[in-house]
């Protein structure tokens, strides 16, 4: 009986003992020693290309005697605006109010306090334009609805991810060039890659100062160069070399 138990117990621990074999096994194939000899590698990869989305911060600034004949003004004229925005395509999901204020103007006198001539309103909107070459026709249609200040046009990508996606695969490649260069010149090669990681990707918006869209508003139409946008993406690889 007894020779029974101790045979049952060391099944028993068999059992247990065999999964953490295999597990242990398994990490080591997963990472194995590094045989050769480890490169890493710096790149930066990019992707240029046209902007598809613009964005324009646009509005009203009216003037008048009390605070409430200054609102009342800009927002008769706001709503012009922003009914002409709506008919040049844009959608109301994408015009936002970014600012709204009053505030008087003061005439400063020495030794006295500041005289009150009158109040400013000012109210301003946020309007996406999801199609570059509409831009133009936009801008002069908020200026003929009222329109008086537009603080510039910022362009950038609907879709910014698919552009990282790009400078993403030249960065790799730029690493993988780098890496077989250094190994051809030690009479080696490259093995495998033993770590990826990312060091951020960059791609602003291109911004249109707001002297040259008021100027230019003031023409029949208006000229818009989008240009193209520069994204950029970080990358830093470890090679291994035998």
């Amino acid at each position: 009986m007894r020779l029974i138990k101790a045979a049952a117990a060391f099944a028993v621990m068999a059992t247990f003992a065999a999964p953490q074999m295999a597990a242990a096994q398994q990490v080591e194939t997963q990472t194995p020693a590094v045989q050769g000899t480890l490169l890493s590698v710096s790149a930066e990869g990019k992707s240029e290309a046209r902007p598809d989305m613009a964005t324009i911060n646009l509005g009203v600034t009216t003037e008048g005697q009390t605070a409430q004949a200054a609102l009342t003004e800009n927002a008769r004229r706001m709503q012009a605006l922003t009914q002409a925005l709506r008919r040049a395509g844009i959608a109301e999901r994408d015009i936002q109010t970014s600012n709204v204020s009053v505030h008087p103007q003061q005439q400063y006198r020495e030794n006295q306090p500041p005289l009150i001539t009158g109040y400013q309103a000012n109210n301003t909107v946020t309007a996406k334009i999801r199609n570059v070459n509409n831009v133009g026709r936009v801008i002069d249609a908020a200026v003929a609805a009222g329109g008086n200040t537009i603080h510039g046009v910022f362009f950038s990508h609907a879709d910014p991810d698919a552009q990282l996606d790009i400078a993403r695969r030249d960065a790799i490649a730029e690493a993988r060039r780098r890496a077989e260069l250094y190994a051809s010149t030690l009479g080696m090669r490259v093995h495998r890659i033993v770590a990826v990681q990312e060091g951020g990707g960059f791609s602003p918006p291109v911004p249109m100062p707001m002297a040259v869209r008021m100027e230019a508003a003031q023409d029949a139409s208006t000229p818009i160069s989008p240009g193209e946008i520069e994204t950029r993406v970080s990358v830093s690889v470890t090679f291994e070399l035998r």
